[in-house]
């Protein structure tokens, strides 16, 4: 099925440096855009260190969703290159450069040029909810089963 012109919705974006680019997918069909390094100088990350790098870019996210940074599974099923807090959040009135927390999981050392794709930015709807403290919570089949508590 193709896409219709109204379901393709345009992101504003805003280069923090000349050499900066703007987050691209690498198909029609991809969930996230590609983010790049935004770099002065390649960033050596040894095994078990954690870095910081910039993207040289900010978004303006919509009202109603959010930017969720992901690990590019080649980076990590290869390298061991994987964002050091799981998944990054970019709150919809953030307006500062998008940075990438990136860990080294893996063996050897990995440079990191400006330019390499880093990461993968996903847009998604996000609910407001307000929290409210109850007695006592409904029953569910599970109930406080936990980890491991369903199976393998």
């Amino acid at each position: 099925m193709e896409k219709k012109s109204q379901d393709i919705k345009s992101l504003n974006f805003v280069k923090l440096s000349q050499k900066a680019q703007i987050p691209q997918k690498a198909t029609s069909g991809a969930a996230g855009m590609d983010l790049y390094a935004c770099i002065d100088e390649d960033i050596e990350i040894q095994p078990s260190n954690l870095v910081k790098i910039p993207c040289g870019i900010a978004v303006e996210i919509p009202d109603g969703y959010g930017a969720f940074l992901f690990a590019r599974s080649g980076l990590a099923v290869k390298y061991g290159i994987t964002l050091s807090n799981g998944v990054g959040v970019v709150d919809s009135d953030y307006r500062g450069e998008i940075c990438v927390g990136l860990c080294n999981v893996g063996s050897q050392a990995y440079t990191i040029k400006n330019g390499d794709r880093i990461a993968q930015l996903v847009i998604l709807k996000t609910e407001n909810f307000v929290p409210v403290e109850v007695n006592k919570l409904n029953e569910t089949q599970r109930g406080t089963g936990g980890f491991g508590s369903t199976g393998k």
